[in-house]
């Protein structure tokens, strides 16, 4: 039979699974206090970071139907629950890594896909959602200049012909 206290912990973490778009697993061995409330404190607003014992972390994931991250559910493990902008996590938690060689990125799962670390790597490399937005509309932006420009050139064209058809017309007459 479980413990109260364990139970309630796999309700907690499963509830966090449920919750968030993306959870991303790290190990933290040989990081201090202070580099884990700074991890903390960069991944604000994007992500919780939890460290969590496995197994727990193990029966939660299953409770909350996340799949694929037991194979690395083994050593010190942390999780970041990501409930913003996924890329922004991954980059917070890639700059950290590089800043701190003992912070390493295991797995993790994004909207139930899981993720290895070379694909988390991917993610943080990919533009935030607000780059890609603005991108996207100077793309439409363009287009419909574009299409402006085409469905004007042939009034604009007609027109310079009739000009240049009347001064003919008026040379030709004055002659």
């Amino acid at each position: 039979m479980a413990r109260p206290d364990k139970a309630a912990a796999v309700e907690e973490v499963a509830e966090l699974f449920r919750t968030s778009n993306a959870a991303v697993l790290t190990e933290y061995r040989g990081l201090t206090v202070t580099q884990l409330q700074e991890l903390r404190r960069s991944l604000r607003g994007n992500a919780s970071y939890a460290v969590v014992k496995n197994t727990l972390a193990g029966i939660a994931a299953k409770e909350a139907g996340v799949e694929g991250l037991d194979a690395d559910l083994n050593g010190p493990t942390a999780i970041a629950f990501v409930t913003g902008d996924p890329v922004e996590a991954a980059k917070g938690l890639r700059d950290f890594a590089k800043a701190n060689s003992q912070l390493v990125i295991k797995a993790g799962v994004l909207d139930g896909r899981p993720l290895t670390a070379e694909e988390i790597t991917k993610l943080a490399d990919l533009e935030s959602r607000e780059v890609l937005l603005a991108k996207t509309a100077g793309a439409v932006k363009a287009a419909i200049a574009k299409a402006a420009y085409v469905f004007q050139a042939a009034p604009s064209k007609a027109v310079r012909t009739i000009e240049a058809l009347r001064e003919k017309q008026a040379s030709a007459d004055a002659a």
